[in-house]
């Protein structure tokens, strides 16, 4: 899966892609864009474009094992698909801390103590098998404010 952390403006993600117990990429970028709005996904990589499509009014068919954090004008959510409720969306508090992935755990714990988004999913790197690899950050801060561009950056592990 993946481990994506929020808090103080910065989102932080990894890059690390697993099959089983064998990582395939540890460098995947797991940001898509589409008409400025930055889907983080978390989730079967094969089904990533699918919520990006839905939320953009696609009919979806089937499950679709993915959520995402998705940063759209100034506004930060919680988005998923289902066959119940179709494409959902949750507010994110922008003054609070958030995660999502299998590496949530370790990443909340982390932020609980004062740890940023980035340490976080460092953090959660180093308990959870199905996170590593790049680190990359955006500065959401930055992004919200007008005339600001897109700030990340990427470190390895």
């Amino acid at each position: 899966m993946t481990t994506i952390a929020y808090k103080d403006g910065v989102i932080a993600y990894d890059s690390q892609v697993t099959r089983g117990d064998v990582i395939t990429y540890d460098d995947y970028e797991k940001c898509l864009e589409r008409n400025g709005v930055k889907f983080f996904c978390s989730g079967a990589v094969s089904d990533y474009q699918r919520p990006v499509d839905t939320y953009f009014g696609a009919k979806h068919e089937g499950n679709i094992d993915v959520t995402a954090i998705v940063l759209d004008g100034e506004q930060l959510m919680l988005v998923a698909v289902d066959d119940a409720t179709g494409l959902w969306k949750s507010p994110i508090m922008l003054d609070r801390a958030y995660a999502i992935g299998s590496g949530t755990p370790y990443a909340f714990a982390a932020m609980d103590m004062g740890a940023s988004a980035y340490q976080a999913v460092e953090m959660a790197s180093k308990r959870d098998t199905s996170t590593g690899g790049t680190i990359r950050t955006v500065v959401v801060a930055e992004i919200l404010e007008p005339g600001n561009a897109d700030v990340g950056q990427a470190h390895k592990l």
